[in-house]
């Protein structure tokens, strides 16, 4: 997997030509359309692994589909940065990307280690082997099926839908808790015939199929709503008075760095030492779903996008913009702040790479670990405060970015 770097465009000369904030929103919707359109083609080449499985099960086309997931994973992380702020992808993001998730809601589980929401009636509903979940009738697995039953019984932990339904379906449980390892799904849970491993294996890859169909629909939708010239979503945004949109983008990248990232992702995880509120729990890919989170703040800061073929996009950005002002010393603290939470989140990425995943970082007593994820946090609390500084530069009312409920 090709890593985005920051640090290369820290050393770039500052920008002299006039930069306007229209052309930094501009810049912004055309970051958020090719962002979408990436994660599309990726969800794309996905559904044709995961075609290939369903046709023709085997341990080769289970490795193929699980590389192809990690392969679409960069590209919608780095997307989530535009979730904040603009309301109608906040809206939308839940039937793609929703964690963590009764895993028993769809297939089958050990009940020796399956820890569910209390109450929640859909955490052993087991779809896959079950043609009715409650009152409800799901003999028919289709993608419209799938998005009524999220949430069903008014649970949050009941995802039926997303990444993480398809990471589930491909890996299975994640049964190693603290110790190195993610799922083992076995390939015979596709399987034809009398190799199948429970006789649901046509069924589970319905399933499986069902959802990366309403994956590809719901990104095919977002790529409409950032598409120029169109009636939808960037028209109203590049209507709006520039300030109201330049806080729009600034709120979304200090929510996601400080409530979301510093927050949700690895202070609840790390506080609790639960291996439950990880990520990408169960193909232990949560280092790199961190990394690319924090690399999409970057892009809007600098204006820049490399899809996962290898195509850049170069737009005008804030960093040109406050250059472009004789803001210097903001451009120099920003280059400094994104840097340092690249080196962190590189550390933690090569601790996975090196053996030891984010799931062992977070284990009771890891205090190498701890000190690892409390330094990632520290420095995405440090560069959301240069975020509110940028905010503060643009005289925009307090930014006061989500930090969901969290003290830092």
């Amino acid at each position: 997997m090709k890593k985005l770097l920051i640090t290369p465009l820290l050393i770039c000369g500052l920008a002299q030509a006039d930069i306007t904030t229209p052309q930094v929103v501009n810049g912004y919707a055309d970051l958020a359309l090719t962002t979408y359109t990436d994660a599309h083609a990726t969800a794309l080449a996905l559904h044709s692994q995961l075609e290939a499985l369903v046709k023709d099960p085997s341990q080769q086309t289970l490795n193929n589909a699980k590389t192809a997931w990690i392969a679409a994973r960069p590209s919608y992380q780095q997307s989530e940065v535009f979730r904040f702020g603009n309301s109608i992808v906040d809206d939308w993001e839940g039937q793609l990307n929703a964690w963590p998730l009764d895993e028993g809601l769809i297939d089958y589980v050990n009940s020796d280690s399956y820890e569910h929401e209390l109450g929640n009636e859909g955490s052993t509903a087991n779809i896959i082997a079950n043609k009715k979940v409650g009152d409800l009738k799901v003999s028919r697995l289709s993608a419209k099926t799938l998005a009524n039953l999220n949430e069903f019984g008014g649970s949050e932990a009941n995802v039926a839908t997303g990444y993480h339904a398809i990471e589930f379906l491909l890996w299975g449980q994640d049964l190693n808790g603290h110790e190195a390892g993610a799922g083992n799904r076995p390939w015979t849970d596709y399987a034809k015939g009398d190799q199948c491993s429970d006789g649901n294996c046509k069924r589970r890859g319905k399933y499986l199929l069902a959802a990366s169909d309403l994956l590809i629909d719901d990104l095919e939708y977002m790529v409409g709503q950032w598409t120029p010239g169109e009636d939808n979503y960037r028209a109203e945004l590049v209507a709006l008075e520039s300030k109201e949109a330049l806080n729009k983008m600034l709120f979304g990248m200090g929510s996601l760095s400080l409530g979301e990232l510093a927050g949700e992702r690895i202070k609840v995880a790390l506080t609790a030492n639960s291996t439950e509120d990880e990520h990408d729990c169960f193909s232990d890919n949560t280092h790199n779903s961190h990394y690319y989170n924090a690399q999409g703040i970057a892009n809007v800061f600098y204006g820049r996008y490399e899809s996962a073929n290898g195509q850049s996009l170069s737009v005008p950005s804030l960093r040109d913009y406050f250059a472009s002002q004789g803001n210097y010393q903001l451009v120099s603290d920003a280059d400094a702040a994104f840097g340092k939470t690249q080196m962190s989140l590189t550390q933690v990425v090569k601790s996975a790479e090196q053996g030891v995943a984010f799931d062992q970082l977070i284990a009771p007593g890891n205090s190498q670990g701890k000190a690892l994820l409390t330094t990632v946090i520290g420095d995405l609390v440090n560069q959301t405060q240069v975020i509110e500084n940028m905010a503060q530069a643009l005289e925009l009312s307090q930014l006061s970015p989500d930090d969901a409920g969290h003290e830092f």
